[in-house]
């Protein structure tokens, strides 16, 4: 059988009207000769009747000592209910639809409430149901446990349902249709000139994701990533060919020879930062180790940092500052901070074979007097962090530089 599961966000079974696209998009792939399996998001956001969040907080509004068990068996009703309505509305078009939750669609959990991972999927019924040419509609974003205790998975866990049930059907493709119509080269909200990303490695996905980039989840890409899936992003409104996520390898063996020359695909931003800099009069070890052991306990994620003998520099997001601050002044660590920071990130897998694209960035960016207040780097990653007021014109200024509006550069 030649399967294609097709992943859809809350938006985009929101309404009659956007469910009505989804048929649309149902009925070309079977036309297409394909075998349809689809993962449902709930519908809308907080504060719609069948949201998650929504569901979440009718609990809490009855007690906040709720436990995470009960949390998980609200929040996995909205999921559920638009199941049944997509099927209902596949139904509704002569399409033969059968919803079904996590644990029906054969998905096993490792029993951690809130943030379950899939450790098994056995997808039998699925592909009972795809045999006889039907549409399985398939509740995200959970799965059981060996206890049959039900499990939610966090944020991005229908895109990561989508994926694995992808690779466990062994299908050609996973579409995921998000309110986007592509991976985009910068977020649209900041440089309105961002174009959309024909092709991209898993690294790079996972990459500008990772640094502030939120069109799917790097979770549902790694997953793809070790079981060699091919994921596209569309939105269900633009008949436009999205963004193919895949392997390094397809896109050499493809006919993208000059993609495979492109220092940086796109770039990425994380705003509401605090830097901290801590300088010793002489290295101290023993207290460098005492202050990332308070933060780390803290659970205090940190991040850029830049370890020298006397001096220590790191980020933290805005809403940790002073419990940071708080524990450097119990252990009577001196420190300067700069509250209105912004990250801005270039990522590219092709950068890892061309010299100088760090000289290019801090030239691009020194030329705009936007000052650089401290770097952090991977094999396909470079990232800076500037002042938030410097951040619409440091993205403008680096895409311009790398020429990421020409596909052909």
């Amino acid at each position: 059988m030649k399967i294609v599961v097709q992943k859809y966000g809350g938006t985009s079974v929101s309404t009659a009207e956007k469910r009505a696209l989804v048929v649309q998009r149902v009925s070309k792939a079977l036309q297409d000769g394909y075998r349809v399996a689809l993962v449902v998001s709930a519908m809308g956001r907080q504060g719609e009747p069948y949201a998650t969040d929504t569901l979440r907080l009718l609990a809490l509004q009855e007690w906040d000592g709720v436990s995470l068990r009960e949390l998980d068996l609200i929040m996995s009703c909205g999921e559920i209910i638009s199941a049944v309505v997509m099927a209902a509305t596949l139904g509704g078009e002569g399409i033969n639809a059968f919803a079904l939750s996590g644990a029906q669609a054969g998905l096993l959990t490792d029993g951690c409430y809130g943030e379950a991972e899939v450790v098994d999927c056995r997808p039998d019924k699925m592909l009972k149901i795809l045999e006889q040419n039907a549409v399985p509609v398939v509740a995200g974003f959970q799965g059981v446990d060996g206890d049959g205790e039900l499990n939610t998975m966090g944020r991005g866990g229908s895109d990561t349902t989508a994926v694995i049930l992808g690779a466990a059907l062994q299908a050609e493709k996973v579409e995921i249709y998000t309110d986007v119509s592509g991976i985009m080269t910068a977020d649209p909200r900041i440089f309105k000139e961002a174009r959309v990303i024909q092709q991209i490695t898993y690294g790079e996905v996972c990459q500008l994701a990772y640094e502030g980039a939120r069109v799917i989840h790097p979770r549902a890409v790694e997953v793809a990533m070790r079981n060699n899936v091919n994921v596209v992003v569309k939105n269900p409104e633009d008949d436009g060919p999205g963004t193919l996520i895949t392997g390094e390898h397809i896109l050499r063996e493809g006919n993208f020879s000059t993609r495979g020359r492109r220092a940086v695909t796109g770039i990425a931003h994380t705003t509401g930062l605090v830097q901290f800099i801590i300088e010793f009069v002489e290295p101290d070890s023993k207290r460098e180790l005492e202050i990332f052991q308070r933060i780390g306990e803290a659970e205090i994620n940190i991040d850029l940092i830049s370890v020298f003998p006397r001096i220590k520099a790191f980020t933290v997001k805005r809403e940790h500052r002073f419990k940071v601050e708080e524990i450097l002044k119990n252990l009577d660590v001196s420190y300067r901070l700069d509250p209105d920071c912004a990250k801005v990130s270039v990522v590219g897998v092709g950068m890892h074979g061309i010299p100088g694209v760090m000289a290019r960035v801090v030239e691009a960016l020194h030329a705009q007097g936007i000052k650089i207040k401290q770097s952090g780097d991977s094999n396909i990653t470079i990232s800076l962090l500037i002042g938030q007021e410097d951040l619409p014109q440091a993205v403008k200024t680096l895409h311009d530089s790398f020429q990421l509006n020409n596909n052909d550069k």
